[in-house]
């Protein structure tokens, strides 16, 4: 690593200079966690391997999307990401060298599957197996992800995916696929990455694959219908996780001794005043990303007030189904980067969707005044104090179910003016971490939430979605002028210490 082949004066300097700059933060560490507390990073397929066209894989709609003009910020596209297909045991041992516990990665269906369903392709099949070896042979657990937004193309084209029941079974076939070939080494599985993003960002807004939405009279969007299938989409999604649940835990589970959940994104979010009015919208925001969601899988419907105010174009589970998706989980992975402010919308109502539907407006401000420091991302602030409220509320009305932080970190801009030597010191990041934690740490000792893990997005510098490479959340930075060489950041070496 970098920080072993600096020699001499230079090199007290930095550590020296590295230890006094440690000491501004709390005093935690490792061992200030429970027991068995699981450290990790976190990826996903689409935006870390690359090889698209390689070894047999299928297209899938963010590939169809990424390549579509006007969609992605610079106008790139993950076909080679950061290539982590061909340096998985490079990246491997990064992971390793920190002394982190566990990698969490996606599958790519189209890999495994490149029309969706049908035949296997074997090649998919031996990449994850070496990925999945490779990381056992240096102790590191992986935690797997089966559908992180990359939907095979294949099956958009035949009956537009998630909009259609049919897509349940052929979830089902690729899950089973992959607990019958990993399964006896994968022991922490996770159905679906932020089912409430991709519903809004790819069925309500058009933003993110595949770019359905009806607003402002098809203005953004060239076909779909904002006011229904968000809803249609996570309903597909809940009985789809369901089903593949019971089929785990029939088949598999008492063999492979291993667990099965879920990761759901969540802001916090705090009224932006005392009044009343302020106060139930904030709940409804709420009710409307993570009740959504965790409310049917603990309590087997959807919110009162998504049904109150959603009415007949919320879908309605069967009893059968309701009893299937109720419990249906072993874990919550809670991906949780941010805090928001939520009052009574007086603007949604020109519209005709989710948010219209919430009648809840969230925004970082309060006037002219942000919640928190900013990092990159325009909707990114940071709020550690959020990560504690937010433990607490899910321990309160869910039960205090078991909790893994599936991912949290921020991100720094993509800066071709900054040379790389300045770029790797990350303090920002490395206060992030350290207040996050240390609020993490409060909700787990001093009031008894149920948190095992804990996460960082991300391993590397990656192609962020919508955002492509004008974001860096990586502890690694990558540069992407030269053979995406990787070098540790700061926040690197903060880990390995805490770690230690």
């Amino acid at each position: 690593m970098m920080w072993e082949r600096r020699k001499g004066e230079a090199s007290v300097t930095l550590i020296v200079a590295f230890g006094l700059f440690q000491t501004c933060f709390s005093e935690i560490n490792r061992a200030s966690f429970p027991n068995g507390f699981v450290f990790g990073t976190a990826s996903s397929a689409f935006q870390y391997e690359g090889a698209v066209k390689e070894d047999g894989r299928g297209p899938s709609v963010w590939d169809t999307f990424s390549h579509k003009f006007g969609k992605i910020t610079d106008g790139s596209n993950a076909d080679v990401a950061v290539d982590q297909y061909h340096h998985y045991n490079e990246d491997v041992q990064l992971m390793k060298n920190m002394g982190m516990d566990a990698y969490r990665f996606s599958i790519s269906w189209s890999r495994i599957f490149p029309n969706g369903s049908g035949q296997i392709n074997q090649a998919g099949v031996d990449h994850y197996n070496k990925l999945i070896d490779a990381l056992l042979a240096k102790g590191i657990e992986p935690y797997v992800t089966l559908y992180h937004w990359d939907l095979p193309q294949a099956l958009d084209d035949k009956y537009r995916g998630w909009l259609d029941r049919q897509i349940i079974q052929d979830f089902v076939n690729f899950a089973e696929t992959c607990f019958e070939k990993f399964g006896d080494r994968v022991k922490h599985w996770i159905t679906f990455n932020e089912p409430h993003t991709f519903s809004i960002q790819g069925y309500d807004v058009g933003l993110q694959a595949p770019g359905r939405c009806s607003i402002i009279l098809h203005l953004f969007c060239r076909a779909g219908n904002s006011a229904t299938e968000p809803y249609i989409v996570a309903h597909n999604v809940l009985l789809s996780h369901a089903t593949v649940v019971d089929i785990y835990r029939k088949n598999y589970k008492s063999k492979q001794k291993g667990c099965i959940g879920i990761s759901l994104d969540v802001m916090w979010y705090e009224p932006a005043s005392n009044s009343t009015a302020d106060v139930e919208a904030t709940n409804r925001a709420q009710d409307f990303q993570l009740g959504w969601f965790l409310d049917p899988l603990i309590f087997g419907d959807y919110p009162k007030s998504m049904r109150e105010r959603v009415r007949n174009r919320l879908p309605v589970f069967t009893k059968s189904e309701a009893s299937l998706v109720k419990g249906s989980l072993d874990f919550v992975g809670i991906n949780h980067y941010t805090t928001y402010y939520g009052s009574k919308s007086s603007l949604a109502t020109i519209l005709n969707d989710t948010l219209a539907d919430s009648g809840a407006l969230t925004v970082p401000f309060k006037g002219l005044n942000a919640i928190g420091d900013k990092a990159n991302s325009i909707w990114l602030y940071i709020v550690p104090e959020g990560m504690r409220k937010l433990m607490v509320y899910i321990k309160e009305k869910y039960g205090n179910p078991p909790v893994i932080i599936t991912e949290n970190g921020m991100d720094d801009p993509n800066d071709s003016g900054i040379p790389i030597k300045q770029a790797l010191k990350d303090d920002k990041r490395i206060k992030y971490h350290n207040d996050y934690l240390t609020n993490l740490l409060a909700a787990i000792k001093e009031d008894g939430c149920n948190v095992k893990g804990y996460f960082v997005w991300s391993l590397l510098d990656n192609w962020e979605w919508a955002a492509g490479y004008t974001s860096r959340f990586g502890l690694y930075f990558v540069d992407y002028k030269d053979k995406l060489k990787r070098y540790p950041k700061n926040s690197v070496q903060w880990f390995t210490n805490f770690l230690t």
